[in-house]
């Protein structure tokens, strides 16, 4: 090729390109929040039926019976009897539970929320043979119900209400009061604001296997500190809204569990010892086909689970299990019975890794079910007739996950079912029996491909979904997706990952905007689509967008990384970002160490606000939105799991707590945060201000009226947030390429 070849030949490829650039569409708020241009595809969960070959799902001809191997649909109940009796449209089923013999169907529907989730509601039940429906509850105030379950044998059904258990006769629809002592104050059945939020605890009853007890927890919320959110737009005047929280070194509830004859409606209560105020009953479950319940009892410091058996007919207690770790325990529910109860399983650290145990059922005997040195991420389905135990793990890259399997006997090494060649982010939801499941699987690049295979050959037997339309559409923006790379730090390797402009030039150098959590409930570097929509706009408006996860976050690296932090939540892992951030400005000389941004939500928050009071002169700019800015303000449960106790940890706490470094602020900080957050409460963040006022600092802050901890409820919020942000990135944090 010639001279005057070559140039016209780079002429041409500089005019594709040009053309390229312009054809390319500019990414806007409106894109992400409002349009729905980037909307992403799912498929219903299956709801699996005992015979593990087939799933259930509500379709526009009502109730189906889908076949994993073929994908045929068979009406199991028609939409015509979801309609009662005078109506003229059937009962909109939000979620729907089977009768254990399968003749009858359980609908909720109405539901409203509760904190998290739509947990009071109403309830029919559909009679399958007659294609009848009729409500339960009949008479009592619409969406109050809550949690409300079957008997064994079908023949009653038992709920919560105003926070007592009822149990309604369904032949003759006589309804029975079994507690009388629910209020405010007293919760029966049900959990308080702290139990929910950080122990996952929900459901607050369980039928026993004959149907003729139910055991239950009873909290006590009496000298329970309460907190005051006040709405001022609601009405004329304000007005307070209560809320018992326990904050860290205060009283906690106390709790206990009872059992309740269902016929004569007397109870009893289990010993269990210790103060109830000062320890936690954070699991009950029935041991299968048995009159006994297996309760979990943590101390205050949720480093040790004690274990008990209870007799619900003499309300005998016996102690035979205990784990124990010198930081602290977080609880799995994992537990399922092999062996005709001989054995039941048990997740634990105790080897340095997450790892699932069988352990005998007098507690003295256990052995290691998934070895290796590798965490179980996550526990997806125990086959106890297959004699597997199927997890998501990634002993290779803590940034990703895919499907092992291990023998339940403990023999094997792990064997990883998912197949090799896709790298990226999988889950599962897999059959009773293991023979099929569910399979999603994405990656940076990737948005979420839905996929129905067969176990353990993971065949394929149909893609449901598989985004095409949107990675068409995401293409054609041309967008830079996530560069991952690690950063070695000394003690440890740090993972993060990098969004660059469109334009990049490697010669300039960028403005960085870090996202960062920082602390240990989650995390923020994993191979797996989230889109990066606001990512992606920040890049195109002349940021390099970063994440790097420090020591401490929610990362299978095993029991030494996430426990290094106890006692030094919002320290260790500040030292280690600012370190990371010092590193990665050597390895990419196009960072502009003079134009460091960072920001984050909730615990992302406090880190941003710990970045920006502890190293100005690293990080010049910070969001913060949501963040708890005084260790002392947040709830019991997970401050002191993850710090122990203020009285004897005085120093972590202070030192953990941004407000306590305010007057170290140099740079330009915004402050966001929802008044009517009841988890983060806005106290936080007017104690911060107040502090940043006496320090004389200068700062920014947007207060969202009576929005929650996301920061979502009623118009344009979401908008207006996210456009509030990228204004106060434009002006405080010069953009573009130097």
């Amino acid at each position: 090729m010639n001279r005057s070849s070559r140039i016209l030949l780079s002429a041409v490829t500089l005019l594709t390109a040009a053309l390229s650039m312009q054809a390319q569409p500019e990414l806007t708020l409106e894109d992400i929040y409002a349009k729905g241009t980037f909307r992403m595809r799912g498929v219903p969960q299956p709801t699996w039926m005992e015979d593990g070959r087939s799933y259930s799902a509500m379709t526009g001809e009502g109730l189906v019976r889908i076949d994993a191997a073929t994908l045929a649909e068979t009406v199991v109940v028609p939409m015509s009897a979801f309609i009662p009796e005078g109506a003229d449209r059937p009962v909109r089923a939000e979620d729907y539970t089977w009768s254990e013999d399968k003749t009858k169907l359980v609908v909720y529907t109405n539901s409203r929320r509760v904190w998290r989730r739509n947990t009071r509601g109403d309830y029919w039940l559909l009679d399958i043979a007659a294609g009848t429906i009729r409500q339960l509850g009949q008479g009592l105030e619409p969406s109050r119900m809550m949690y409300g379950k079957l008997s064994p044998k079908g023949d009653k059904f038992a709920y919560v209400y105003y926070n007592n258990l009822y149990v309604e006769d369904i032949a003759t629809g006589e309804r029975r009061q079994l507690t009388r002592d629910g209020s405010e104050v007293i919760v029966n059945g049900n959990f308080d604001w702290v139990y929910e939020e950080e122990l996952s605890c929900y459901d607050g009853w369980r039928w026993s296997p004959d149907g003729k007890k139910i055991a239950f927890w009873r909290s006590d919320t009496e000298g329970t500190g309460t907190f005051l959110m006040i709405d001022n737009i609601d009405s004329l005047y304000s007005f307070t809204i209560p809320l018992p929280y326990p904050k860290a070194g205060t009283t906690n509830s106390a709790v206990k569990v009872g059992v309740v004859d269902v016929e004569t409606a007397e109870t009893g209560w289990f010993p269990v010892p210790g103060d109830p105020r000062e320890n936690y009953i954070a699991r009950m479950e029935f041991v299968p086909g048995t009159e006994e319940v297996m309760i979990q009892q943590l101390n205050r410091l949720q480093n040790t689970n004690t274990v008990y058996y209870g007799n619900v007919n003499t309300l005998e207690l016996n102690s035979f299990y205990q784990d124990h770790d010198d930081a602290f325990l977080d609880i799995h529910d994992n537990i399922v019975w092999l062996d005709g109860n001989k054995y039941f399983t048990w997740t634990s650290e105790k080897d340095g890794w997450r790892h699932l145990y069988r352990v005998s059922r007098d507690g003295k005997k256990e052995t290691l079910i998934t070895k290796g040195e590798f965490d179980v991420i996550r526990i997806l389905q125990i086959d106890t007739k297959g004699g597997y135990v199927y997890y998501m793990a990634s002993p290779e890259s803590a940034v990703e996950q895919y499907l092992y399997r291990s023998r339940l006997d403990g023999k094997k090494a792990a064997e990883r079912v998912t197949p090799m060649g896709f790298n990226g982010t999988y889950s599962y939801n897999i059959s009773p029996g293991a023979k099929y499941a569910l399979c999603s699987y994405s990656n940076c690049a990737t948005p979420r491909v839905y996929e129905m295979v067969s176990l353990p050959d993971h065949k394929v037997i149909r893609t449901l979904e598989d985004n095409e339309a949107l990675k068409a559409v995401y293409a054609s923006y041309g967008f830079r997706t996530r560069e991952y790379f690690q950063v070695d730090i000394g003690e440890v390797v740090l993972d993060g990952w990098m969004i660059k402009p469109r334009d990049f030039d490697p010669a300039k150098k960028y403005p960085v905007i870090f996202n960062i959590y920082g602390e240990p409930a989650s995390s923020t570097v994993q191979n797996s689509w989230s889109g990066d929509y606001w990512n992606q706009l920040l890049a195109q408006n002349g940021y390099i967008v970063m994440s790097i996860d420090p020591r401490g976050t929610n990362n299978p690296k095993g029991r030494e990384w996430r426990k290094s932090i106890y006692g030094k939540v919002g320290i260790l892992a500040m030292a280690d970002h600012a370190k990371a951030v010092r590193l990665a400005e050597e390895m990419f000389p196009f960072m502009d160490p003079e134009r460091i941004g960072v920001w984050g939500w909730s615990g992302g928050g406090s880190s941003t606000a710990h970045l920006m009071f502890k190293y100005p002169d690293i990080y010049s700019t910070g969001i913060a939105v949501a963040g708890v800015y005084s260790q002392y303000l947040y709830d019991s449960i997970y401050q002191e799991r993850y710090m122990g106790l203020p009285s004897t940890n005085p120093d972590g706490f202070r030192e953990g707590s941004p407000i306590n470094h305010a007057a170290g602020l140099k740079g330009d900080l915004l402050l966001i945060h929802g008044t009517g957050d009841d988890n983060v409460h806005y106290q936080s963040l007017e104690m911060l201000v107040n502090e940043l006022v006496k320090q004389d600092k200068q700062f920014s802050m947007m207060a969202y009226p009576m929005r929650t901890h996301g920061i979502s409820e009623r118009e344009n919020t979401t908008m207006h947030l996210y456009r509030t942000m990228l204004r106060f990135w434009l002006e405080h944090l010069p953009a573009g390429g130097r």
